[in-house]
């Protein structure tokens, strides 16, 4: 039997809508989970869109001691894998615990398995330990240090910068010191660096001069004719701005100041340089230290020292040839976070001085 529907047009209506009201509720519902699950796939990626070119070539140093999580994060910022799909198929295979560090020869967007079957079988070249060379160390600082964090002496390491071992375009002219030893002052670039089991003297130093013409090339030399200086001697004011600054905000204010001095042909007069000529850090420079004969002394000579007076960073570098347009002449310790008052004339000069005294910033 069939039946007889009786729904008016208006329930028809109503009917429809309400089909059309699940409907829609239903498709927010669906982009919502989209949504939700493409974030959370950020989240667990990193938080970062990944967009590597596969296939580019990359070296990468896991330093001996590294955590797991710091390898992730290694690999990921270099681009071979994301930090999570490594994560994930370390502790799929059951190796997270046996990452090995080494010197890894890798390429960007690699699968994580095959790249956790390289850390897990271990790079051909170990790394034992890492050394670090600090900002405004001299040359002799850094073979002092080489030789007591590795198996080779102070002497071994002297004989590869003497003997030609360890090369670099950046070696100043034989007529600007005499001393081979002295050729390599601010020319090993200070950084932390994989000390490779087997490497000699002169490999672990070249590693060190090769870094310092990379990071070379990514200074903007463009000024350096206007400023009426060669690298050379950029190079040697960098190196006496690390020493000098306290911050970051005083490296440019700092190179103006020796670049105004230069052009006016005042001396120097930086105390730094006598502590380099010294040989030793006194503590405290006293006039009597000033007086000490050598090339290295800014308060004997006139212009620059012959070479740097230790390493420089980035900072420094990039300072050096970026000075800011001042006509300071004279700085003094001003403040307890380590930063300068500069000063145009002598007498301003003195009442900084004096202000600094008063404050207990100087003795």
């Amino acid at each position: 039997m069939k039946t007889q529907t009786t729904e008016t047009p208006e329930a028809t209506k109503g009917r429809l809508r309400k089909i059309g009201l699940v409907v829609g509720v239903a498709l927010v519902a669906i982009l919502a989970i989209v949504f939700l699950a493409r974030g959370v796939a950020s989240l667990v990626g990193g938080g970062e869109a990944w967009d590597v070119e596969p296939g580019l070539p990359v070296e990468v140093t896991i330093e001996a001691g590294s955590s797991a999580t710091s390898i992730y994060n290694t690999l990921h910022d270099a681009g071979v894998v994301r930090s999570s799909e490594l994560q994930a198929a370390a502790r799929a295979a059951g190796v997270e615990d046996s990452l090995q560090a080494g010197i890894y020869q890798l390429s960007t967007d690699m699968d994580a398995q095959d790249v956790v079957r390289e850390l897990a079988s271990g790079s051909s070249i170990a790394v034992s330990s890492t050394f670090t060379v600090i900002e405004g160390w001299t040359v002799d600082r850094i073979i002092s240090e080489l030789a007591e964090d590795t198996d080779y002496s102070q002497a071994e390491f002297q004989k590869a910068l003497r003997d030609g071992a360890v090369t670099s375009p950046l070696l100043p002219e034989p007529t600007v010191t005499d001393d081979p030893i002295a050729a390599w002052e601010g020319l090993l670039y200070p950084a932390k660096y994989p000390l490779i089991e087997g490497w000699s003297p002169s490999q672990i130093l070249q590693r060190m001069a090769d870094e310092m013409v990379v990071r070379l090339e990514k200074v903007d030399w463009t000024r350096l004719e206007e400023l009426g200086i060669s690298r050379h001697e950029a190079l040697v004011l960098a190196s006496l701005i690390e020493w000098e600054s306290g911050t970051d905000t005083d490296r440019p204010i700092i190179s103006s100041v020796i670049h105004n001095r230069l052009t006016q042909g005042m001396r120097l007069q930086i105390d730094a340089t006598v502590i380099y000529a010294l040989g030793h850090n006194p503590g405290r420079v006293l006039a009597e230290h000033l007086k000490v004969e050598s090339p290295y002394n800014t308060y004997l000579i006139d212009g620059l020292p012959p070479t740097p007076i230790g390493t420089a960073s980035q900072a420094s570098l990039e300072a050096a040839v970026n000075p800011v347009d001042s006509a300071y002449l004279f700085y003094v310790l001003g403040n307890e976070d380590g930063s300068h008052v500069f000063a145009e004339t002598y007498q301003q000069h003195q009442a900084n001085v004096t202000a600094a005294k008063a404050a207990g910033i100087l003795p």
